[in-house]
């Protein structure tokens, strides 16, 4: 039995009239609107650290033998409550059974946010245009699927990498990347999806007027916190612990220095597998340790799915 035919005989026994499927559809999609804002509205309160998880290759995530069941059990043993999946295959968006994916992982509390990726959208122009059709695609895919709806849209924009653009201080391409930001922003938040970006340590290094820029772009942003530590280093993991927190509680400060009062993104510190091979589920609750009464810190995310999924292999 579908959705719409179990709605509609809701509402025939709540009414006593037998609605049209567009009736039915229409009730249906506003009640789903009307739980996705209280949704957000309710994450936006709530005190709880984020615990995100990148998951690239999203469409063969879906396609393997049990591969949403199997991205389900690694967010519930590891306190996952957020992923972020790529939901692109060779151009082509939203392959796959996404609608299955969400609703396994919203039974089981975990927030799911569509990952879109890109280099160039801080140009305008054709490069820019891209981003907006995609969270396009995916506001019209909530629309489609009102009880599987993704979350949120989540950014991986990395202007960064291109040559003109390296460089400690180089920050030439941050006007640009806040444009394709507000770009999505102002497509996603009326239909009551919430956007988040990564960001690089640089970009928290700039003047005060860069960073005010960049932190009122977005309500949250997701610091790749990259580098501070390697497994072959020769120190504990008390010390590594103690480098992490250090260093991220000195990120934060900088970010925020001299923007006091101000209607501004918290920051999410992402982690990556490479840094601390075993100890990264360490490391991530040193963050929260460390940074829990920070304003301005939203929890952790941890850098990727898919290299647990190479370690069992």
């Amino acid at each position: 039995m579908t959705p719409l035919l179990i709605f509609r005989r809701l509402i025939r026994r709540t009414t006593g009239t037998e609605p049209t499927e567009r009736r039915a559809f229409s009730w249906m999609l506003t009640l789903a609107f009307f739980f996705a804002a209280f949704a957000l509205s309710a994450r936006a309160q709530n005190p709880s650290p984020v615990h995100g998880l990148w998951v690239w290759k999203g469409p063969s995530i879906l396609a393997a033998q049990h591969g949403p069941e199997k991205l389900r059990d690694f967010c519930q043993s590891q306190n996952i409550n957020e992923v972020y999946i790529s939901v692109t295959s060779n151009g082509t968006m939203l392959q796959g059974d996404f609608p299955h994916l969400i609703d396994l992982l919203h039974r089981s509390g975990v927030l799911v946010e569509a990952l879109l990726s890109n280099e160039e959208a801080d140009r305008p122009g054709k490069h820019r245009d891209k981003l907006p059709d995609q969270a396009r695609a995916i506001v019209r895919f909530n629309q489609s699927h009102p009880m599987q709806r993704f979350d949120g849209i989540h950014l991986d924009l990395e202007p960064q990498q291109r040559p003109e653009n390296k460089g400690a201080g180089n920050l030439q391409f941050l006007p640009g990347l806040v444009d394709a930001y507000r770009a999505v922003r102002n497509l996603a938040e009326p239909a009551h999806i919430t956007v988040n970006a990564d960001i690089q340590k640089k970009l928290l290094k700039g003047d005060s007027a860069q960073r005010k820029l960049l932190l009122s772009s977005l309500p949250r942003l997701t610091l790749m916190l990259y580098e501070v530590s390697n497994p072959s280093d020769g120190q504990t993991e008390q010390k590594k612990i103690e480098k992490l927190q250090t260093e991220s509680q000195k990120l934060l400060d900088t970010a925020y220095d001299g923007l006091q009062g101000l209607d501004l993104a918290k920051i999410v510190i992402g982690l990556r597998t490479p840094d601390y091979g075993a100890g990264l589920p360490q490391m991530l609750q040193s963050l929260d340790a460390g940074n829990g009464k920070n304003p301005h810190y939203a929890g952790w995310a941890r850098h990727s799915y898919n290299d647990s999924l190479a370690l069992a292999e």
